[in-house]
């Protein structure tokens, strides 16, 4: 049964009220939330109607927003970059520049690690996913690029280093244990961050 709230009535001009909207981006909200957590449980060919029971809206409501079943995918993928994202800001004004960094780091590894089911779609050769890669980088570069450069700055970190490269060094560890073992893929990291530091007489 679908429990979109109660909409309010049509806004000027037949256009849908903002009650309307915004029972629909909640509804939408649901469902990403739904599938992301079905999808770590069961993986990404989970059945539709779990999903939909889970977001505790109609199958109905699910096709609506999601016609496709990439659809879906890369709407989860891409909230889940966007996620990333913007921890990198948020994390500039709560720590120093170097932590920032570093926490960061460790976030990336949540989003790579945790979500390793997605991130294959980054490498799928299905048309539908084509658009991923590019739509990864243009939004995590710039996070990961903003924070080195703070650190930088700070002469917490050497420079010379390109968030493209730290980037694929992270994912590569991270495929580094096949068994999602995250405390060792953690180490790891934080040993890459450690290797970027300043050291006495740099």
């Amino acid at each position: 049964m679908d429990t979109n709230t109660k909409q309010e009535d049509e806004g000027p001009e037949g256009q849908p009220a903002r009650g309307k909207r915004a029972d629909a981006q909640r509804n939408l909200d649901r469902l990403l939330q739904a599938a992301l957590d079905v999808f770590a449980e069961s993986g990404v060919e989970a059945p539709v109607r779990d999903i939909a029971q889970r977001a505790g809206v109609g199958v109905g409501t699910f096709y609506r927003h999601f016609p496709q079943r990439a659809d879906l995918i890369i709407a989860v993928m891409k909230s889940q970059i966007d996620a990333c994202a913007d921890a990198a800001p948020l994390l500039a004004a709560e720590h120093d520049a170097g932590e920032a960094l570093a926490r960061w780091m460790q976030r990336y590894v949540d989003f790579i690690v945790t979500k390793r089911g997605l991130s294959n779609a980054l490498q799928s050769d299905s048309a539908a996913y084509a658009a991923l890669p590019d739509y990864f980088y243009s939004r995590l570069r710039p996070a990961l690029a903003g924070l080195l450069q703070a650190a930088v700055d700070a002469k917490v970190i050497r420079p010379g280093f390109e968030a493209d490269e730290l980037l694929r060094a992270v994912a590569t560890l991270c495929k580094a244990n096949p068994d999602e073992d995250t405390a060792a893929t953690r180490r790891m990291v934080g040993l890459l961050v450690d290797g970027l530091r300043c050291r006495a007489g740099d």
